[in-house]
């Protein structure tokens, strides 16, 4: 695990590790999750999550406790308890042998106020409260999954980070996961097994596919059993605060419906492009977003909409309503070529991998996500951050709600977090434009 140098004088040095396991062995039947091929796209990629508590929230529990309803929620989700192996063909499957999720303990000297306080400049204090450790180091076959980390706070405050291996399942997946780690903490769970879905069956029927190349994907050279994005640039993280008001103020002026989503990325799409030496670079873009209403949030799977939109015009000089424009009505997507190239490695080119996020610069939708859904002794996280790690030179913008939603699922207030992870150059420039022009830091 790397700790930034920030990171190392909070944390102390003794964390333990150990791992939780399902409560019973898992059935034969269930003994392999096949991964889809949407699964390998994102296998390169990794989803971190940190929730912090204040001290009445989690007064009196001990690590026991907290692990304790691990067991009950593995004999659900066996999957996530499984390890990669590879078939005959070379093609990875999680085999179901209940190996467990790793839990991480650890303790910090400082109070959680001052950790957030901190974490308003840099992102990298985020580092250290979820474990970082790609699938392949040292061993494919016997990395974890998922790590959990419970960090607690001299004020006694506690944060929990999740690390979730994206070919597990999306980022609603992951989020998923935790809040009914939450519920079964509570005594809240359902007892009954979940329907798992036939993960071996894609959506899409390759062979029907026109023999076209997805431009949201992007070939990299093989990485063998460490399943590690290579990058050039220094990658660089920082989370900003866009209050409901200022995107009221676009909004305002459009009769159809606009997400604030579609405002943010335009926005940002915008600079990056004024940012960049070659304009080229930004002129397509990738979108991910989620299925709305269609999915089954209870299940592990990659169900996250790629589609990639290109302008025709100068990206740097345009309106923000144009390019809010070109995004609700111009994307291409992509699944089904993603699904078809996936499929054909198997039988074809094995020298190559695929990475996803970064392979443009791309703009996740996670407005729709329940991050703090997750609830300790009945009180929600006072502040959530979701990021990704793994992600190519090209950079992802991760557009989160920031507060909780209320009772009839709607947002307590509408402000968005924006978690962006760009090259540290861009990145650098792109808080000054942002400050500039739209007050936002």
């Amino acid at each position: 695990m790397v700790f930034s140098p920030e990171t190392i004088h909070c944390l102390k040095s003794s964390l333990r590790l150990s791992s939780v396991v399902p409560a019973t062995v898992t059935d034969q039947k269930h003994k392999v999750h096949e991964l889809t091929n949407m699964d390998l796209a994102v296998k390169l990629h990794y989803i971190k999550g940190v929730y912090f508590f204040k001290s009445d929230a989690v007064q009196g529990l001990t690590a026991h406790d907290l692990k304790k309803p691990m067991f009950q929620l593995l004999q659900l989700y066996f999957a996530v308890s499984g390890r990669i192996r590879r078939s005959g063909t070379g093609r990875p499957f999680i085999k179901c042998n209940d190996s467990g999720v790793r839990t991480v303990e650890a303790s910090c000297d400082e109070t959680v106020d001052e950790w957030l306080a901190r974490a308003v400049k840099d992102d990298s204090v985020f580092d250290g409260l979820a474990y970082n450790q790609a699938l392949g180091d040292p061993d494919l076959g016997f990395s974890p999954l998922v790590f959990i980390q419970f960090t607690w706070f001299k004020c006694g405050g506690m944060s929990v980070g999740l690390s979730w291996a994206n070919v597990l399942g999306d980022a609603f997946s992951a989020s998923n996961f935790i809040n009914l780690w939450g519920k079964a903490l509570a005594g809240q769970m359902q007892q009954k097994s979940l329907q798992i879905p036939d993960s071996a069956k894609d959506e899409f029927q390759v062979s029907e596919l026109p023999k076209l190349t997805p431009s949201a994907v992007k070939r990299v050279d093989l990485v063998g059993d460490l399943w590690l994005t290579p990058n050039i640039s220094k990658m660089k993280t920082h989370t900003f605060y866009v209050h409901v008001e200022k995107i009221n103020r676009f909004l305002s002026d459009k009769k159809s419906k606009v997400s604030a989503f579609e405002v943010i990325s335009a926005i940002i799409w915008k600079f990056l492009s004024k940012i960049k030496e070659n304009a080229e670079e930004t002129r397509m873009v990738t979108l991910c977003t989620n299925k709305s209403g269609e999915r089954k949030f209870e299940f592990l799977s990659n169900e996250m909409v790629w589609s990639t939109v290109e302008a025709d015009f100068w990206v740097a000089e345009a309106e923000v309503s144009e390019l809010v424009e070109l995004i609700m009505n111009k994307r291409e997507d992509e699944n089904g070529m993603i699904e078809k190239i996936m499929g054909n490695i198997e039988t074809g080119d094995k020298s190559v991998d695929f990475i996803s996020y970064g392979a443009n610069l791309t703009f996740v939708n996670l407005e729709e996500m329940e991050i703090y859904g997750l609830e300790l002794k009945e009180q929600k996280p006072v502040y959530a951050h979701y990021s990704i790690n793994g992600v190519g030179d090209e950079g992802v913008v991760l557009v989160l709600p920031a507060g909780p939603k209320s009772e009839g699922g709607d947002d307590v207030d509408g402000d968005r977090t924006v978690t962006v992870i760009l090259p540290e150059n861009q990145l650098a420039q792109l808080k000054v434009e942002l400050e500039r022009n739209w007050s936002i830091a």
